[in-house]
Order: structure tokens, then sequence, then C-alpha cells
């Protein structure tokens, strides 16, 4: 019996060297049924592990064929795997490990924007290490080594080959459009993003892979990787977060529900629910924050990283002093009272 964590049929782009520039898995699996599994492991040659194996059209109707009674909708996905013009693969990952090769790094990412993984759920520890910085042109992804080549024929042809972007990341739509999410520059959106049903993201809002929202967001900022935001929050315009990638001790930034962030603003600790920065303040961790009571009064000067978490926040820079304060729903000094109980 073959238990696997993830798989995925794909369709990717090669260089000359034969070595893998991206894929696209049009119906990724999370935790595929063991029946799946068998049916496809012994077609392949499978002996275990996380692999990436290639394979031909030959083999889409035998794959097809032992697929179709187990999962009927992926079998007819598959079976237009025949007419492909480009390289095909099969990716199995039998455990949640930091991806050894680029179809493996790009099943995760896959998972991710497909929203069956959420962030942090998954390993993507050395992503960077196994994905190619590849010129993504009107014509697909393209070796930057063959990109001067590719150029002269392009001209020498009549035609103009447009590069995008030069990055290690795809941007997301050109592999997967979530349901219910507006984007209006898609190019600011990476492969790897988790986009909440009911999120807007605006022309100047950016999401990272293995970061994104919850639910129901405006976003005009920034989401840095490693950042979570939670449903009915509002990043303002330019600003930004400073989470980074989860494990090895990174810190990992998630803002609850109902939060607003203004316009160049940033965080560098995780925030409850209700929480609002405001225009033009960055809080770090270690940013010394002074403690408000209900008569604006100082309580007790503290880090901000004493106040990860806590939700019913308002961070505001005093416009006389420069102090920055924090003021909540509710009394300063029995929130105060509750810092210290639990240190």
């Amino acid at each position: 019996m073959t238990a696997l964590y993830s798989l995925g049929l794909g369709i990717g782009t090669q260089n000359s060297k034969g070595e893998w520039l991206e894929v696209f898995y049009p119906k990724p699996v999370l935790h595929p049924s063991e029946a799946l599994a068998n049916a496809i492991a012994p077609l392949i040659d499978y002996q275990g592990g996380n692999v990436a194996v290639a394979i031909d059209t030959a083999k889409i109707a035998d794959i097809c064929a032992a697929i179709e009674s187990i999962d009927a909708e992926l079998s007819a996905i598959v079976s237009q795997f025949k007419n492909s013009k480009k390289p095909l693969v099969v990716t199995l990952l039998a455990s949640d490990e930091g991806p050894q090769t680029a179809p493996e790094a790009y099943l995760k990412l896959h998972l991710l924007s497909h929203r069956l993984v959420k962030p942090h759920e998954t390993n993507l520890s050395g992503a960077f290490g196994v994905l190619a910085n590849v010129a993504w042109t009107n014509e697909g992804a393209i070796d930057i080594a063959e990109l001067p080549q590719r150029q002269l024929e392009a001209r020498l042809e009549g035609r103009m080959l447009s590069v995008d972007c030069v990055d290690k990341f795809p941007k997301m739509t050109n592999y997967i459009v979530p349901t219910g999410v507006r984007i209006a520059h898609t190019a600011r959106v990476r492969l790897g993003a988790y986009i909440g049903e009911g999120t807007t993201i605006m022309h100047e809002g950016f999401v990272n892979f293995n970061a994104g929202t919850m639910g129901t967001s405006m976003v005009e900022g920034r989401i840095s990787a490693g950042v979570v935001i939670g449903e009915g929050s509002d990043l303002g315009g330019g600003c930004s977060t400073m989470g980074t990638l989860s494990g090895g001790g990174n810190i990992i930034i998630a803002v609850g529900k109902e939060c607003l962030i203004g316009a160049n603003a940033g965080i560098g600790i995780p925030l409850g629910d209700r929480c609002t920065v405001e225009s033009g303040l960055y809080v770090t961790a270690g940013t010394k924050v002074a403690l408000l009571d209900d008569n604006n009064q100082v309580v007790e000067h503290i880090k901000a990283r004493d106040l990860a978490g806590k939700s019913d926040l308002l961070f505001r820079r005093n416009s006389l002093t420069g102090t920055v304060e924090c003021k909540t729903n509710k009394s300063a000094i029995a929130l105060n009272e509750e810092l210290h109980a639990n240190n």
C-alpha cells in the first residue's frame, strides 16, 4: 500500500539541458487516497520517497485507464496530456519535506494557491535553492543563459519576445485564479500565495509565496512571505510587513480579523483581532511603546513584542514627542496587569 502526502501530474518547461524551469499542475492532490496512489505508483516504477518522474505521452493512456474509476475528474484532465508538446512529469511526495527538485517545489506552491494548504502548513525549506532564475516571457519560461539566442531567433522571424520579468517565482494567475477574488495587477501576486475568498488586491498590493489572506480582505500594501492576514482586514497603500519563511527559528507574522494597517505602515509583530496601526508607523518587535490608559496617561513603557498577538490595540505616534503609543479598548492598566500575570 502507498500512502502519499501529495501527488501531481504536470506539464512543464525544460531548458536545453533537460533541467526543469517550471511545472503546471492543473489538479494537484493533497493526501491522495491509497487507491489513487497505488494505481499510479507501479506505472512509473515508484520505489518510495519524494520523486519527480518524467513521462511521455505514451504513458498517459495507461495512467488515465488506471485512475478513471478512482478519480474521474483527474483522469479527464490528464487524458488531455496526450496532445502535449511540452514535457510531462509525475511528482509523488511521500512526506512533507523541503523540496529537492523544481517539480517538487512547484507542486507545493500549487497546493498553497489552490487553497489546499495554508501558509506555514507545508515545508518550503530550500525552495529558493532548487528553483532557477527564469525569464518569464510571452512565450513562456526561458533559461537566462538561453535568452539571447531566443531573442535573436524571434527577431529573425519578425517576432518580438517580450520579457515580463526575471525571477524564480512566476505570477500566480498564470497557473491558478482562485475563486471569489479580485486582483488588479496580477504580476504582483506570486505563485504560492494563498488568496482567500472575498479578497481584493489593489494595483499596488503585493502578496508573496507562503503568505496571504484567510478571507475577505482589502490589500493595498505588501504581504511579505510568512505573513498571514485574517478575515476582514485592510492593508493600506504602501504598508509592509516583516514576516519571513517559517522554520529554523524565523518569525511568522499573523494578523487577526478586522485589522487596519495604514498607508506606509508596517509591523514586525503578530496582531490579534481589531488592531489598528496608523499610517506611516512602523512597529518592530523592539519598538519602545508607551502604554496609555483611558485618560491617555502613560502607564508603562514596554517593547512592542510584549503586545504580540493582543487584540483591540491602537498603535499611533505622538505628533509632539514622536513617541510610539498604544491605546486599547479596555483600560491599559488592566492590560498591564494581564501582561505581567502572563510573565
